[in-house]
């Protein structure tokens, strides 16, 4: 079982919504990790979406997608969100969540490279 598997990716329309999840193993520690989702498309670095806290309280979004889409978590469950309002054809990707041991806030949340556990990604396909 991977330790994170990302599920509920699929092709819409411009402007339609989706909800990703991601789940975690029992014994992924993400329970106590920041998390946040990436994606990324052919011939593109990855690009940080969201991050969210160990906590919860905070939460952190790339520009490209600040009003549109929510990262949430359930406290204390394996388990994250991210809810994608208005989708444009340059949402599509592969989307990837993925899980770091420390966290700084704000810093370092966009740093793919700070990210240790990442799951297999689900698509994302939004046409015009």
């Amino acid at each position: 079982q991977p330790e994170l598997e990302e599920s509920g990716g699929g092709s819409v329309q411009a402007g339609d919504s989706l909800r990703l999840s991601c789940q975690g193993s029992p014994s992924s520690p993400m329970t106590m990790r920041a998390l946040a989702w990436f994606r990324q498309t052919p011939g593109k670095e990855r690009e940080a979406v969201a991050g969210i806290s160990p906590s919860g309280a905070a939460s952190f979004y790339a520009d490209s997608v600040k009003g549109r889409f929510t990262i949430s978590r359930e406290t204390g469950q394996r388990i994250l969100y991210l809810q994608m309002r208005s989708l444009k054809p340059e949402d599509t990707a592969l989307y990837y969540c993925a899980t770091k041991r420390k966290y700084y806030g704000s810093i370092d949340w966009d740093r793919a490279e700070e990210y240790d556990t990442w799951g297999q990604g689900t698509q994302v396909t939004v046409s015009s």
